[in-house]
């Protein structure tokens, strides 16, 4: 789309054009939904986000198959990295090196949360509870 028609008048492509395609595979990867839906009214894979990000419910835009086991900061912050890396305006898009900042803040906070299950999880095995109860990494 923006993207074509910059490229056209500029004939070539820039970082912000590749920002922009890696927060659409960012969204793909995240939603586990297609870029195009022919099934829905929100065809585009941003409409899609755009209408769930309204009803402010994070498990309704995020891979059913994640299960609800991810952090829901660092889920709501990589949406809202892929939607901003997709903004049909193209200055209004992150530069590449704030994309990787931010996804390394959301990683280190995933990774938190993953370190905190893994205590939990060998607090149990000390005091000789089952590790079947409490929550694993995966």
């Amino acid at each position: 789309m923006l993207v074509s028609c910059r490229y056209n008048h500029l004939g070539r492509l820039g970082e912000k054009s590749d920002v922009y395609s890696f927060g659409i595979v960012l969204l793909e990867m995240i939603t586990n939904q297609p870029v195009i839906s022919q099934t829905s009214e929100n065809s585009h894979i941003t409409k899609w986000v755009s209408s769930k990000l309204i009803c402010g419910d994070i498990i309704e835009i995020m891979d059913p198959n994640l299960r609800k086991d991810y952090d829901s900061n660092s889920a709501w912050r990589a949406v809202e990295l892929a939607m901003s890396c997709a903004n049909p305006s193209y200055s209004k898009r992150p530069s590449m090196s704030q994309v990787i900042n931010e996804l390394k803040e959301c990683i280190m906070c995933e990774n938190s949360r993953l370190s905190n299950n893994q205590s939990l999880e060998s607090q149990a095995i000390n005091i000789g509870l089952d590790s079947s109860v409490v929550p694993k990494a995966r």
